[in-house]
């Protein structure tokens, strides 16, 4: 017999059927700093973490990147996975100028926002100097003495003098990078737009996680972006500018709660 058979409509479990969460990690780490979150939340969600151009294991592009282009490369990794519904975007740090940038550009796609140590502001003018210098040292020195220069700042005292392979962990996943994306991305967070303008338009439920000791990004910066987006705020003690590896059981539940309250309002509209 070859005729062809008809479509019968089957229904189906699929594991992944619940809402995409896509996590973009920060300057200059990989998707490498989501593990934690993938374990722990692959259960709940569909997590896709990609690893930025330039860092990980994505290709090392030459030449400056900008928010743009890096939320265009996240939409269209969502293309490529076939994913064509709303997504949360979860963005630590750079990846939180990502997350804000992919908002603007695809707003249908965003059904929920998470800012982790992160902020809206632009770079003033000695920040946009000291990206410069930043990048003049790539170059000359490598990418090492970059995350040398960083690691202590990144983490809590705490994590700093008492979680040695948190802190390893941190600087060998810096150490990864391609010096063509530390270069390029260090002109992305240069050039980046204020954010400010934005927040007003945030019209999805938003969650902000902040270290209580992040010595990166101020704890009121990050409670004032809350406060104009109308967002629900969590400030994790004895963590820096890395919360879900300084505090993984308090990073993870505040995206677990978040989500599971996000999935709630979503199954409400639907049936």
């Amino acid at each position: 017999m070859n005729d062809q058979p008809e479509d019968v409509g089957l229904a189906f479990i699929d594991s992944c059927d619940g809402m995409a969460l896509l996590m973009i990690h920060g300057f200059p780490f990989s998707s490498a700093m989501w593990e934690p979150q993938v374990e722990d939340l692959g259960s709940i969600t569909r997590v896709v973490a990609p690893d930025l151009r330039g860092h990980g294991r994505s290709q090392p592009m030459p030449g400056d990147y900008s928010v743009e282009m890096l939320a265009d490369d996240c939409m269209g990794l969502l293309d490529f996975l076939a994913i064509s519904g709303p997504v949360v975007v979860c963005g630590m740090s750079m990846g939180g100028y990502v997350a804000l940038e992919f908002f603007r550009q695809f707003p249908e796609m965003v059904a929920g926002l998470i800012l982790t140590s992160t902020r809206a502001l632009p770079d003033t003018a000695e920040a946009k100097a000291n990206r410069d210098k930043m990048a003049k040292k790539a170059q000359t020195e490598g990418v090492s003495a970059i995350a040398a220069d960083m690691l202590p700042k990144l983490l809590s005292p705490k994590t700093y003098e008492e979680d040695e392979e948190v802190v390893e962990f941190v600087q060998e996943m810096m150490e990864w990078t391609s010096v063509e994306g530390v270069v390029g991305a260090l002109a992305a967070m240069r050039d980046r737009p204020d954010s400010t303008p934005t927040l007003a338009e945030i019209d999805v439920p938003t969650l902000v996680i902040h270290g209580a000791d992040d010595q990166i990004v101020p704890l009121a910066e990050a409670e004032a972006m809350a406060k104009a987006i109308g967002a629900k705020m969590v400030v994790i003690p004895d963590a820096g500018h890395v919360p879900n590896l300084e505090q993984i059981d308090a990073f993870n539940d505040a995206v677990t709660d978040f989500l599971m309250t996000l999935q709630d309002t979503h199954d409400h509209h639907h049936h």
